[in-house]
């Protein structure tokens, strides 16, 4: 018995019925309904198609398939959008069109021999970018187009690296699934705060393991770093050895903290409290406040004397009407913690200054801030 979906097809000029691994990152099940597509299928019929729920097997050439994608992305663009009465229908409208748009054009389908190659004219080599993600290939499968992008373009992402001025100008290099931190700010506040203590600090949900590379960089002598996500952990851990900063950093696999007390608790959990789509938007997207309200509530446990937590929130949840500033107090007020100060910084990433942005006006009075907490 396989643990893992099965995709199935006919094709009809050959009368035989095929089947293969299927395969989603986001936990999508596979399209019940799937038809041939190649190189004669037009935008038109491919986008009607695939809004009816029939999935696209493609048989033509790669670019070509490229090409019909972008096509129908343009059609899905295209769909008039829903006047919103609040910023929370508006998020809520975004979400919904998000998520319409993505179920649409995952339904251009690629075929993957067992060892990632793609038997197709002009495919390009996958291989690379798909082990990184899935791990070594067994099986024929089957992956959305859509999907495989973001493999390759993931794989652009962990060569090159994002550039941390933070960290004197040295890359990290995020991997698939992890969240990459592009938007800076949150990492300058981390820069900028004065250290309560350089003996030891905790880092909950490292990521890239950005933040613990900053605190060792800014001379803190030991640094565990907890995620619950092996392929956060294992991101962490070739970043940090590529920095030199492995001797102080220890690697932890954890929901939340780790064993012990420290003088430092630094967490950047995610800032919205809905449910996620997809693994990737975990770094997004914290149903209930899961990860907040497990941070401050176990928060004073860790902290020794003196000691303080930091905490690393947008206020954007607060402009979309998804959280109030008031229900972020009283969970620090009921958490046994008091607020020590707080350090702001207004973000600078491009939809900030987008106004057809559809989340424009929260958008624009967001603000990233530092608590600084500790206990009463």
């Amino acid at each position: 018995m396989t643990d893992f979906p099965i995709l199935t097809w006919t094709d009809p000029a050959a009368g035989t019925t095929h089947t293969a691994r299927w395969r989603s990152e986001a936990g999508n099940p596979p399209p019940k309904r799937v038809t041939i597509a190649d190189d004669r299928t037009t935008a038109d019929a491919a986008y009607r198609q695939a809004c009816e729920g029939i999935a696209l097997l493609w048989r033509g050439d790669f670019q070509n398939a490229r090409q019909l994608l972008q096509a129908m992305s343009r059609r899905a663009d295209r769909k008039p959008r829903k006047a919103a009465t609040s910023p929370l229908d508006a998020f809520n409208l975004h979400r919904q069109a998000q998520s319409q748009r993505a179920r649409t054009l995952g339904m251009l389908l690629i075929p993957l021999q067992a060892d990632y190659s793609i038997d197709l004219r002009r495919a390009p080599d996958v291989h690379e970018a798909c082990s990184e993600a899935y791990g070594e290939g067994e099986e024929p499968s089957v992956v959305s187009l859509r999907e495989l992008l973001g493999l390759i373009g993931a794989h652009e992402w962990r060569k090159k690296g994002v550039e941390i001025p933070a960290l004197d100008g040295e890359r990290i290099h995020p991997h698939y699934g992890v969240f990459s931190p592009v938007r800076g700010e949150y990492v300058d506040l981390v820069a900028k705060a004065p250290l309560p203590s350089q003996a030891l600090a905790f880092d909950i949900g490292t990521g890239t393991g950005v933040l613990a590379a900053l605190l060792a960089k800014r001379g803190v002598k030991r640094i565990v770093a907890t995620d619950q996500d092996l392929r956060a952990l294992a991101c962490a851990r070739e970043n940090l050895s590529r920095l030199g900063l492995q001797s102080q950093v220890e690697l932890r696999e954890a929901d939340l903290f780790p064993e012990g007390r420290a003088p430092l608790v630094i967490c950047n959990p995610p800032w919205l409290p809905a449910r996620p789509s997809s693994p990737i938007e975990r770094a997004v997207y914290d149903p209930d406040s899961r990860m907040l309200r497990g941070f401050l509530d176990g928060l004073a446990a860790h902290l020794e004397p003196n000691g303080e937590g930091w905490l690393i929130m947008s206020d954007f949840a607060e402009h979309l009407g998804l959280r109030s500033r008031d229900a972020l107090l009283a969970m620090i007020e009921a958490a046994g913690l008091r607020v020590a100060g707080r350090d702001d910084i207004k973000p600078k990433h491009p939809k900030a200054s987008d106004a057809s942005d559809p989340l424009y006006q929260a958008r624009v009075a967001e603000v990233t801030s530092l608590w600084r907490l500790k206990v009463k």
